[in-house]
């Protein structure tokens, strides 16, 4: 469920008209609706309250800083994988032992740093990145927490760019070699290997996938008991998967009665890493149409958001729902036309929706572009120099600005002019 919804003719977000919001901070806009990601949160939350759970927000899908800080207050640890992202999550004042941290390309920097805040551990992926952190244990005279990332070989069934747990990936570390590492543990003598850490991909609508996923794992760690291996910590990962067309994911709750089954016998803590599940369908991307361009086939809705404002249709021809933030009640203006809903970038790709079925739309009407909560603004750019949007969020009757929109300036703010 989500809370933005028509009031009579007029979108709302909670309890805020949308176009009040776009008039207040201009267009392209990001609107987040807080009511709507703490309930998620707390879905998931509950539906594992039986268990020793720790959900690790995954800061990727989305980074700014009040959204961390509102699931921060409902008790949330943090996923990372950046220096960067740690630092946000510091910044909130996230608790350390909260944090975990994933990535195939962790640097040194970002190591020591992640070893100077004091974080629960690492998601390691690599033999070398195992021994890049025993390395820096021994330096900073600390024990390093880590969890190894194996590879299923599960297919998520989700697209492409977005599967982690197969053999033709780049994650993780598959299961043979990983059996030896947990065996020869004890040869790394500044780490911790307490926990085994597995991601399939994101998206993820079926419960079938974490099934197969959860079976291999399950026998896997029985495996290592028997061979003298303790672990203490199950890390799950993330990717369930949202509504943004006529999708049927699984709920939190049918998730969790999915899993248990397998995981409560192991008497492991279990760690989960949601993010698009939490935030997706808690924002809309607003956006004004400049232009009504006639076309051969069909017209083109050409809007102030980008490609580079949303990149996700473009980069994985993704489905948004699009709708108008006021409907008119005039007969005239009820018949649908048909539009290709696209950007003022130089670049073909750059639409937010193609084919689309709306009431006519005129110029200088606003849109609402719907799941744009997730990989929206985290993936967003300055690509044709163009200034990066504002963020609001709405909590109830209020509303917050919590990311100014950009300046000219902003834009060449780090660079330097040769003289």
């Amino acid at each position: 469920m989500d809370y933005f919804n028509y009031k009579g003719d007029v979108l709302y977000a909670e309890d805020v008209p949308v176009s009040k919001l776009a008039e207040k901070y201009g267009t392209p806009l990001y609107v987040y609706s807080q009511r709507t990601f703490v309930e998620h949160f707390c879905k998931i939350k509950n539906a594992f309250s039986d268990m020793e759970t720790l959900i690790c927000y995954s800061v990727k899908a989305n980074s700014n800083l009040s959204v961390l800080n509102e699931l921060k207050k409902e008790g949330a640890g943090f996923d990372i994988v950046s220096g960067g992202e740690l630092y946000r999550a510091l910044k909130v004042g996230a608790d350390p032992k909260k944090i975990v941290y994933a990535g195939v390309g962790k640097t040194a920097e970002e190591i020591n740093y992640a070893l100077e805040a004091g974080i629960l551990m690492f998601n390691v992926e690599s033999v070398n990145e195992l021994k890049a952190l025993d390395k820096a244990g021994k330096k900073m005279n600390k024990i390093v927490g880590v969890a190894l990332r194996i590879n299923p070989d599960v297919d998520a069934h989700t697209h492409p760019h977005i599967t982690t747990g197969t053999k033709e990936t780049k994650f993780g570390i598959d299961m043979g070699h990983a059996y030896q590492l947990y065996r020869s543990a004890h040869t790394y003598k500044n780490l911790h290997i307490k926990g085994l850490h597995v991601h399939i991909g994101s998206q993820i609508t079926s419960t079938y996938p974490y099934i197969e996923t959860v079976k291999k794992v399950s026998q896997f760690i029985k495996d290592l008991q028997k061979e003298g291996v303790e672990l203490e910590y199950l890390n799950l990962g993330g990717g369930f998967g949202i509504i943004y067309n006529e999708e049927k994911p699984s709920t939190a709750d049918t998730f969790a009665l999915a899993i248990k089954p397998y995981v409560t016998g192991l008497k492991l803590k279990l760690i989960l890493e949601p993010g698009r599940f939490i935030i997706g369908n808690a924002a809309i991307l607003v956006t004004k149409v400049i232009y009504n361009k006639k076309g051969n086939k069909k017209d083109f809705l050409i809007t102030d958001a980008g490609m580079n404002d949303l990149i996700r249709p473009a980069m994985y021809e993704a489905y948004h729902k699009i709708i108008p933030v006021e409907v008119s009640n005039k007969k005239e203006d009820k018949e649908l036309g048909y539009y290709d809903v696209v950007g003022p970038i130089c670049e073909s790709s750059d639409f937010l929706g193609k084919d689309r079925h709306l009431p006519l739309v005129k110029e200088g009407d606003l849109l609402a572009v719907r799941g744009a909560g997730a990989y929206g603004f985290s993936m967003s750019s300055n690509y044709n120099s163009r200034k990066r949007m504002a963020e609001v969020m709405v909590k109830g009757k209020d509303d917050f600005l919590i990311r100014e929109r950009e300046t000219f300036e902003d834009l060449v703010d780090k660079e330097k002019i040769i003289k």
